[in-house]
């Protein structure tokens, strides 16, 4: 992503971090990291709308972060618990001036996902930066999915950091690994 103004960050030691968007998140111990996997699935979905003459509508999207704390094939009881951030070009939403606005085209993915709101978005402070949070949740069988996605337009994109956890205090308390400073540490 380095034409876009947004480094990809890297992960050392358990922890992600992106100088340029001065972000830090931690990862918890054992989680599975997917985040190649996710970009090479999202370029295979590029080429073949490109392909098919049709404009992609996730132009200059990336993911930054994926963590899952457990591999897909992997079948639990527990939801498989989650870590994603993603960059998307903000030209790709003519109008969009702010994080707020940014909710709509992410709760139309949520709700077509399955997801119900919660609340609408708020905003919330994490270390230097504000961000606009939303959350969500969806029965899966016998149990809920939690999802909080935050959002904050930066150098030219809307970035997204949605957790997923089974409850509330999950999704909290991977909320809490997040920072924002210099340099994200």
């Amino acid at each position: 992503m380095a034409d876009s103004g947004i480094n990809a960050g890297a992960v050392t030691d358990a922890v992600y971090r992106n100088k340029t968007l001065a972000l830090s998140c931690k990862i918890p111990p054992g989680w599975v990291l997917r985040t190649d996997e996710l970009n090479a699935r999202e370029e295979e979905k590029e080429n073949a709308t490109e392909a098919a003459a049709h404009p992609a509508s996730s132009a200059g999207a990336k993911v930054l972060l994926a963590a899952f704390s457990r591999p897909p094939e992997a079948k639990g009881e527990e939801v498989n618990s989650s870590i994603l951030i993603a960059a998307e070009n903000a030209a790709s939403y003519p109008g969009l001036k702010d994080a707020a606005q940014y909710f709509g085209p992410l709760t139309e993915v949520a709700k077509a996902q399955g997801f119900t709101v919660d609340e609408e978005p708020y905003e919330i402070a994490i270390g230097t930066k504000t961000l606009v949070r939303g959350d969500f949740h969806k029965d899966v069988g016998s149990r809920v999915m939690r999802q909080s996605t935050l959002a904050l337009l930066a150098h030219g994109y809307a970035v997204s950091i949605t957790v997923i956890g089974g409850t509330d205090d999950e999704v909290e308390e991977l909320i809490d690994g997040l920072s924002f400073g210099v340099g994200g540490k």
